[in-house]
């Protein structure tokens, strides 16, 4: 006789909780850890605090064989409607320290802007690109974030994995192969803890002004207010354009991506390559504008877009 579904279902959560403890959470809605504020349930749920909490969440789902993805400040995300049947870890690993003068040691789960922040407040130059970017330092290093022309993979000087397996390991930056958004652990799928940035002394008046200068930009671009994660869109790889990119945002701007929408999402009237839910729209509604979107550059253009939100669940 087949068990029933419910069945397997209690027998998995009651296994996961014996590993994990009463910290695991059933059921629990993503919206609120995305900066889009959609999206559906997790079937489970983790904070985790420490290394030693991220290494046994991977080992617990290892061993019942239950998928996980791993999340941090959401701010890159959009979680389908229908929510994710596995194991959500939320990295919340924390810490900054000085090291040899230059090097900064980051927990994963710290904000990108308390980085950039630590190292101004330390007379460190090399992160003020970073500026007003979300999320957390593991997020940021997992898709090589980047702006103005700086990307944070040019700063890594180490960092500390944890596999799919749980084991733990320290790297070097070419272990990553970043590229343009792009990192080797969008293909491995191993989780960032620790990480180590490589930075130079400079005058702590010209990195504050820098930094004071890009996050009066970002805020207009990108109201602190809006539901959003940024730009949805990647640019174009162009050697002949500044920084070696096309804009996405401008190719939108000229099919009239403004001036479009589907329910509650909506294009930014601020930049075209910034998808906002303007009220209560769902996920659903933010891909189906992006879909339109991505068409629209297509047939005029002839250049398919591609996202830089990361996307987790059925779509």
């Amino acid at each position: 006789m087949e068990s029933k579904p419910e069945s397997n279902g209690k027998i998995r959560s009651e296994a996961l909780r014996s590993r994990l403890g009463e910290r695991l959470e059933l059921n629990k809605s993503l919206a609120p850890f995305t900066t889009f504020k959609t999206g559906g349930a997790a079937s489970y749920f983790l904070n985790a605090d420490s290394v030693d909490d991220v290494t046994r969440a991977v080992r617990a789902a290892n061993e019942i064989g239950l998928e996980f993805f791993v999340i941090g400040g959401g701010s890159n995300l959009l979680v389908s409607d229908a929510g994710y049947a596995g194991l959500i870890i939320r990295i919340r690993t924390r810490g900054l320290s000085l090291e040899n003068e230059t090097e900064i040691v980051c927990g994963a789960g710290e904000e990108l802007m308390a980085l950039v922040t630590y190292a101004a407040d330390n007379s460190l130059s090399g992160l003020e690109f970073a500026a007003g970017i979300g999320g957390t330092v593991g997020g940021a290093v997992y898709g090589n974030a980047g702006a103005y022309g700086g990307e944070i993979g040019r700063r890594l000087n180490r960092a500390v994995l944890i596999g799919r397996d749980g084991q733990l390991k320290t790297v070097k930056p070419e272990y990553f192969r970043f590229g343009y958004r792009d990192s080797y652990l969008k293909s491995t799928h191993e989780i960032l803890v620790e990480a180590c940035f490589q930075l130079e002394k400079g005058r702590l008046r010209l990195i504050r002004d820098k930094i004071d200068g890009i996050l009066k930009e970002r805020e207009a671009k990108f109201p602190r207010s809006a539901k959003c994660a940024g730009c949805f869109f990647k640019n174009i790889e162009d050697s002949s354009q500044e920084h070696g990119k096309l804009p996405a945002g401008r190719l939108l701007e000229e099919v009239g991506a403004k001036q479009m929408s589907v329910g509650d999402a909506r294009v930014s009237e601020h930049h075209a390559n910034v998808i906002v839910n303007a009220g209560s729209a769902s996920s659903k509604d933010i891909m189906q504008l992006a879909d339109k979107l991505k068409e629209k550059v297509f047939e005029q253009f002839g250049i398919m877009l591609q996202e830089e939100v990361i996307q987790i669940g059925e779509f």
